[in-house]
């Protein structure tokens, strides 16, 4: 398919995905009962949008019960990756943001669209491949020069292609790297990381990843880690509450609530002790001083 109508095949679908997303918001959530004793908040609904990987991953089915019981809240999750969920929270479609990509953040901060941005956890991106490792990731010096493998040896890639923070990262070291990817080895899915992987899977591809997601699903894969270990793939997370002065009715208390719930002690905790095969998928930012 040519380049450019995978892109806007890709765009085609982050909108009907934003669509679907907003339609949805009010009929997703959690249906843990509040512990004894605890008050209703005066608005309990709170509208959450954020990355696959955080609903990929299993955390936030982890998190979200402890925080709704402590609270009285009910969270009504719509995942849809950064971009996506930046643009609800442009629109006034959520109360609060949990996202993975500093540069769009700050932005929809500068912009009069959040306040109170705080960081909250990081992991790290990952490129995962065939085990053959046909591009020879296994000998690059560093994550740019594994960039310039893959576009070299033409092997397979799926980007996410749906301005998530997988596509920033992925977009910015193609970059770096003095690539313009494009050709036949070159799909963009417009899809979440899941699919994506699966995706990578189906081709015997290359894909970029965020480890949360690969842990939760590689087993359902052949695929390998091919590259991993630069600074430059660091992937930090942080929460930020929908402006209230821009859309008055956003739920400023719950979006703080939350967020005070995730970067406090118990919070932070959770985080680091969610795993899966005893593997820690996320690590708490530093407590604010």
């Amino acid at each position: 398919m040519h380049t450019s109508t995978r892109r806007l095949r890709a765009a085609l679908l982050v909108v009907a995905g934003l669509v679907a997303a907003t339609a949805s918001l009010s009929a997703l959530g959690s249906k843990e009962v509040p512990a004894a004793g605890v008050p209703a908040p005066a608005n309990p609904r709170i509208r959450l949008a954020t990355t696959t990987s955080t609903e990929n991953s299993g955390l936030l089915d982890f998190i979200l019960p402890v925080f709704e019981a402590k609270t009285g809240y009910k969270v009504e999750v719509v995942a849809v990756g950064t971009g996506a969920s930046l643009k609800l929270g442009e629109n006034g479609d959520a109360d609060t943001v949990l996202v993975h990509a500093r540069a769009l953040e700050d932005a929809f901060v500068a912009a009069g669209y959040g306040v109170d941005r705080r960081d909250v956890m990081y992991n790290d991106f990952i490129i995962v491949g065939p085990k053959a490792d046909p591009a020879g990731l296994a000998g690059a010096k560093d994550a740019l020069d594994a960039f310039a493998r893959l576009a070299r040896a033409g092997a397979a890639f799926v980007s996410r292609g749906d301005k998530s923070g997988t596509h920033v990262m992925e977009l910015d070291l193609w970059k770096k790297a003095g690539v313009a990817p494009a050709g036949a080895w070159y799909k963009e899915a417009g899809q979440g990381m899941e699919q994506v992987i699966l995706m990578a899977e189906a081709l015997q591809g290359y894909t970029l990843a965020d480890r949360a997601t690969w842990l939760a699903v590689k087993d359902k894969t052949t695929l390998a880690i091919g590259f991993e270990g630069d600074r430059v793939l660091f992937n930090p997370y942080g929460v930020i509450a929908v402006n209230p002065e821009r859309w008055p009715g956003t739920n400023i208390e719950g979006a703080t609530a939350f967020a005070e719930f995730l970067t406090s002690k118990e919070g932070r905790d959770l985080i680091a002790s969610f795993k899966i095969g005893g593997e820690q998928l996320f690590f708490p930012s530093p407590a604010a001083k």
